[in-house]
């Protein structure tokens, strides 16, 4: 193999290279859109759900059902079933019977920020979280 020979082989993996990279951003982009319009369809049904339940009465049924319950759904309706009182990330594992690894925990670390910064959650004390009334 001559260099001529080298360079050009050198190149057509260059342009493959830069071909899969090129592909990928554009997936990464594609995945980021999706996301954002999960998360905001996960806040629309957050917000429906907490409109229906102050316009249910009392006597209804509101029992969600956890096994087809969102992870989202269950943290709300665990702090609307203890309104006013204050939990951390791992006494909310504890109580929905969640894993308490600390990965776990820190996903649910990232949703009750999400819910806080939506207006959802009040945070009254370093890593304490409250329904906002």
């Amino acid at each position: 193999m001559n260099v001529s020979e080298l360079l050009a082989a050198l190149q057509t993996q260059h342009e493959a290279a830069t071909q899969t990279v090129t592909d990928l951003r554009e997936q990464q982009a594609r995945l980021a859109r999706e996301l954002v319009e999960a998360e905001a369809r996960v806040t629309e049904l957050a917000t429906a759900r907490k409109v229906i339940e102050s316009i249910t009465p009392a006597d209804t049924d509101t029992d969600v059902d956890t096994e087809s319950a969102t992870a989202y759904q269950r943290i709300l309706t665990s702090f609307n079933n203890h309104p006013g009182q204050a939990v951390r990330a791992r006494e909310l594992h504890e109580h929905l019977d969640l894993p308490t690894d600390e990965a776990s925990v820190n996903v649910t670390r990232a949703r009750l920020g999400r819910l806080l910064r939506q207006d959802h959650l009040t945070q009254p004390g370093r890593g304490l979280y409250e329904k906002r009334t």
